[in-house]
């Protein structure tokens, strides 16, 4: 897949949209072959999160990460004078309610670019719609294997669960050198979760760690009483969660219910503060590989950090973190090509085509550090992190502790 960089703009502003897309009357017609160029006062970016179903508790600190970068951006002058706004849709926990949101963003409410969706299963069903409209669309939360693959249109902010996992089990391994004996745990109905376990399974195969077991569960279980006391039964060491944070959560609980004293790694799934108020006191000593620190010691991120802390009493998440990343990348992006090309004189499909282009060939100084693109849309990200969850005494609160 040839995604060709272009345009070195860098940017102005009065962009191009649709008074639908702020809320006001329809000016244009709900096609995605449109060509009219939009008129008004804010640049439409759309937002595709999940709002509701249990993928709600990662949704929603996606949103609280882009509605911190709206503010801020918009703050700082937006793109050149004119402001972006976010253009929601709730995408729910499933691929047709992506799909959904994305037909909406791209033909009723004519935004230039799209964050999402909240999952990498959602993606591979939803990015299709936006690579056929040539609309860009950057990942915040999408970490399985194949994402940027799917489009000269797709391209994201969270690194591959490829390169982050294995740091997960290079940890365990430091603190307790004498595990031998791994039981795996995967949500078998999610691609991610099935693309992340196979990494998972790889890094311990090549550590020379026995698999005692794989037990696999649905994202929407709730109870996991029957593999737990399959895989207590043959003794392991070190377990490994793929799953969300509800159901993860649980099943982190029941483990330390049923009896399971050894270390427990999640996945990227459960890489969220939510996890906290699932598996409380019982989440403590997990540890999760880690794309984003808010030790970060950059300006932007230490910005970002206060203002997270300002507003909701914690540490930012990592999916906040990516999440106001995608937003930036989208600001930085417009800057640069209104700079070149003023893009309120640019027809609508130009625009995006245009936009997509510039996002490719531009290095971004965000929360998550320096990143910048390979040319088919992947993330390059020098600095990764692993974490461990210390609940406080009172068992209701707690932090992601960086070991790495």
């Amino acid at each position: 897949m040839n995604k060709t960089p272009g345009l070195t703009t860098t940017f102005l502003a009065t962009c191009t949209i649709l008074l639908t897309a702020c809320g006001g009357g329809n000016t244009g017609t709900n096609t995605a072959t449109n060509t009219s160029t939009p008129t008004s006062s804010a640049i439409p970016i759309g937002i595709a999160f999940a709002q509701t179903s249990n993928v709600a508790l990662l949704g929603q600190e996606g949103i609280a990460g882009v509605k911190i970068a709206e503010k801020y951006f918009n703050d700082q002058g937006g793109v050149n004078g004119t402001p972006v706004k976010l253009v929601v849709q709730d995408t729910s926990g499933d691929e047709p309610g992506a799909i959904n949101a994305f037909q909406t963003l791209i033909n009723k409410d004519k935004v230039v670019g799209i964050i999402g969706p909240t999952l990498s299963q959602q993606a591979f069903s939803a990015d299709p719609v936006a690579e056929r409209a040539k609309v860009p669309v950057i990942a915040a939360s999408n970490t399985a294997k194949g994402i940027p693959e799917l489009g000269d249109y797709i391209a994201r902010v969270s690194v591959p669960i490829a390169k982050v996992a294995p740091n997960a089990v290079k940890a365990a391994l430091k603190q307790n050198p004498n595990i031998k004996k791994v039981a795996v745990f995967y949500a078998q109905n999610d691609a991610f979760n099935k693309s992340e376990t196979e990494i998972f399974q790889k890094t311990v195969k090549d550590a020379k760690l026995e698999i005692v077991t794989v037990q696999k569960f649905q994202t929407t279980d709730t109870d996991f009483q029957s593999q737990i006391t399959n895989a207590m039964n043959l003794k392991p060491d070190l377990v490994i969660i793929s799953g969300l944070a509800a159901d993860g959560g649980n099943l982190v609980r029941q483990l330390r219910e049923l009896g399971y004293k050894g270390l427990i790694i999640g996945g990227n799934g459960l890489n969220s503060s939510n996890i906290l108020t699932v598996c409380k006191a019982l989440c403590n000593g997990v540890i999760i590989a880690q794309a984003y620190s808010p030790d970060h010691a950059n300006n932007i991120n230490q910005k970002f950090r206060q203002i997270y802390l300002d507003q909701y009493k914690k540490e930012p998440p990592q999916f906040s973190a990516q999440a106001f990343t995608a937003l930036q990348v989208y600001v930085e992006a417009l800057k640069a090509l209104d700079n070149q090309s003023k893009i309120n004189k640019l027809p609508l499909p130009q625009l995006r085509t245009a936009l997509n282009k510039q996002i490719l060939t531009g290095k971004y100084d965000t929360p998550l550090g320096e990143i910048s693109f390979t040319p088919i849309g992947e993330v390059v990200q020098k600095d990764l992190y692993v974490a461990q969850i210390k609940m406080d005494k009172d068992g209701n609160s707690g932090k992601f502790t960086f070991i790495k």
